[in-house]
């Protein structure tokens, strides 16, 4: 399985996120799964992508060409492709994914974190989204959703559309056992 994954390029987060982030990488990697992402050398990207390769993975790396600079892209990837936008970065990484993981991350993983859900609500695809809560960085997240629910935003049937782990191993098997016709997005669009 080509997994996806969103998450934080900065160098300057505390070690637990990134020690987090490699097991996820590892675990990902050992279960025979690729990486496909936003190529990023630092961070949680970085943590993940050498989680994967160090253990015998496939790393993909999706980048801007503007972003091609010393020390942001991981150059240890198996293959790295070059993008003009950001848009078409995000193009070729859903394109590529079987599956989607929303690691800690700022502005830009949520971007495209709820880019990938809202797609999933529209019936425009019905692969795995999972969130992997390190620290408990997503508990307020969800907390926005409930509030988003009950304020009736959002229908309840999305919170099905993805789940929270705060384990790796948990999450990797979700993944791994989705059903997509246990979740029945045609009904979604219309919310």
């Amino acid at each position: 399985m080509r997994v996806c994954l969103y998450g934080a390029s900065s160098a300057e987060l505390d070690e637990s996120y990134l020690t987090a982030s490699y097991e996820l990488g590892r675990m990902l990697a050992q279960r025979g799964h690729s990486l496909v992402y936003g190529g990023g050398a630092q961070g949680i990207m970085g943590a993940v992508s050498r989680g994967v390769k160090e253990n015998g993975g496939t790393v993909i790396g999706v980048a801007p060409k503007f972003l091609n600079a010393d020390g942001i892209l991981y150059k240890c990837c198996s293959e790295l492709i070059f993008t003009s936008t950001i848009r078409e970065r995000k193009r070729i990484m859903e394109e590529r994914a079987d599956a989607f993981v929303m690691a800690p991350g700022g502005i830009g993983t949520f971007e495209e974190f709820f880019e990938t859900l809202t797609l999933k609500q529209l019936g425009r695809h019905n692969r795995p989204i999972a969130v992997f809560n390190t620290n408990g960085y997503y508990d307020d997240l969800q907390k926005l959703m409930m509030t988003a629910v009950r304020e009736k935003f959002v229908r309840e049937p999305c919170l099905q559309i993805y789940r929270i782990f705060d384990d790796a191993a948990a999450l990797i098997t979700y993944l791994e056992n989705y059903d997509p016709a246990e979740i029945d997005v045609r009904h979604l669009k219309n919310i």
